[in-house]
């Protein structure tokens, strides 16, 4: 499935016309998801670069998981990172694995949703993103909005694209990879680097 210009940044690495797309379809708030995203991100995409370079386009996939209520919150903080600074995107995505337990439920339940916000601007800092313009776009009004009371944020139309690209495909749990348009069950969270190296080499022309 293409990506659009919007969301760009989501696509690793800058192959102009690769042969091969792998969409990993992650939730920032599962400890699988962590861990698939710090293997390929880390390891594979090195990979790929040296073995097969500029055959395989690697896309992160938005794959909220709406029974964790911050999934939402953490998939939105990504998205405004991405709107303010493109290029800081999957070190903020990163930044979130590594700090994923945070955020987990037991985490957040005592606090307002803006709070949670305000925690998740600040983990762009350290990127040199500006996380007022990142707390910008995800704050929530705490008064009607044109006599809106449900109005969301500035990014929850940009969420939406993304939720309903996922149920497009039928995705369902996190992670999901789907290499060229087909959902690709073989691969595990917990492969080590020789399985994806294996793996690369049996399907990458």
């Amino acid at each position: 499935m293409a990506v659009a210009p919007r969301f760009a940044a989501h696509i690793l690495g800058s192959a102009a016309h690769p042969i091969h797309s792998l969409e990993i379809y992650l939730d920032y708030v599962c400890p699988f998801s962590a861990k698939l995203f710090k293997r390929v991100y880390n390891d594979v995409k090195p990979i790929i670069d040296a073995k097969y370079p500029n055959k395989v386009q690697i896309i992160f996939r938005q794959q909220v998981q709406p029974w964790h209520p911050s999934s939402t919150l953490t998939h939105e903080a990504a998205l405004a990172v991405e709107r303010v600074n493109p290029s800081s995107f999957w070190k903020y995505s990163a930044a979130l694995f590594e700090n994923q337990v945070d955020y987990f439920d037991v985490n957040v339940v005592n606090e307002t949703r803006n709070a949670t916000y305000k925690r998740l601007s600040a983990l762009a800092a350290p990127l040199g993103v500006d996380e007022q313009q990142v707390y910008k776009l995800l704050t929530i009004p705490d008064k009607p909005v044109d006599g809106a009371y449900n109005s969301g944020n500035q990014v929850t139309n940009d969420l939406k694209l993304h939720v309903k690209a996922a149920r497009l495909v039928g995705v369902h749990v996190s992670p999901t990879v789907i290499f060229d348009g087909i959902v690709e069950n073989s691969i595990s969270s917990g492969w080590e680097v020789a399985q994806w190296e294996e793996w690369l080499t049996k399907n990458v022309v």
